[in-house]
């Protein structure tokens, strides 16, 4: 059998990661392919979602940074271990919003945790599985917030102060350029244009 691609959207708050996601999934299912979507945290079992109940909820404000990392890893272990492995052995194109540099931008460049003890844990959470194509989304952190609040309300995380969320798409931008596997979208743009790329990025690593 062969075997499937983990394809990863990231980018900071109101990047529209959710909405390319739709459209591409059913673009690739149009086209033939077997695809699982998922998200982090809170993907995979009620587990993970009552993880990300924790970390999003605004009663828990005062959490501290490397409770939050914690948190997000154990999230990331259950969803990798029990969801995403499987399907990759199953020749699954998995597609997930928010992944490993959702913590290195966040809680290393956001929070000022330490970059090379949170890519060395994120390692260990994956067992090694790393993403084989990462999306990011960039958009202007003061027009993604707004986008946020106007969808659904702010969490405890997209609630931080704006340069918090400065420092995180500059975190984003900074790892957009560490590997060929990292491929940077100006998501200012309209939606078809973005999904266009994508697609076309996602089509040329699958060899269609």
């Amino acid at each position: 059998m062969k075997p499937g691609y983990l394809i990863t959207l990231e980018g900071p708050e109101g990047a529209g990661k959710s909405t390319q996601i739709g459209l591409l999934e059913e673009a690739l299912v149009l086209r033939g392919y077997s695809v699982l979507r998922s998200y982090e945290p809170g993907g995979g079992n009620a587990l993970t979602k009552k993880i990300r109940e924790l970390l999003l909820s605004r009663d828990n404000a005062g959490m501290c940074e490397e409770t939050e990392l914690f948190l997000m890893l154990a999230a990331r272990v259950e969803h990798v271990k029990k969801l995403i492995l499987p399907a990759l052995r199953e020749g699954k194109i998995v597609i997930c919003d928010r992944f490993i540099d959702s913590s290195l931008a966040y809680q290393g460049y956001g929070r000022g945790l330490p970059l090379k003890i949170i890519s060395d844990m994120n390692q260990f959470a994956i067992r090694g599985r790393y993403p084989d194509l990462t999306l990011i989304l960039d958009v202007n952190s003061e027009i993604g917030l707004e986008r946020a609040k106007n969808k659904a309300g702010l969490d405890r995380i997209e609630m931080e102060k704006l340069d918090f969320h400065h420092r995180v798409r500059e975190g984003f931008l900074q790892l957009s350029e560490e590997g060929e596997q990292y491929y940077l979208i100006d998501a200012m743009r309209e939606v078809g244009q973005i999904h266009l790329e994508i697609l076309g990025r996602v089509l040329k690593l699958v060899g269609a």
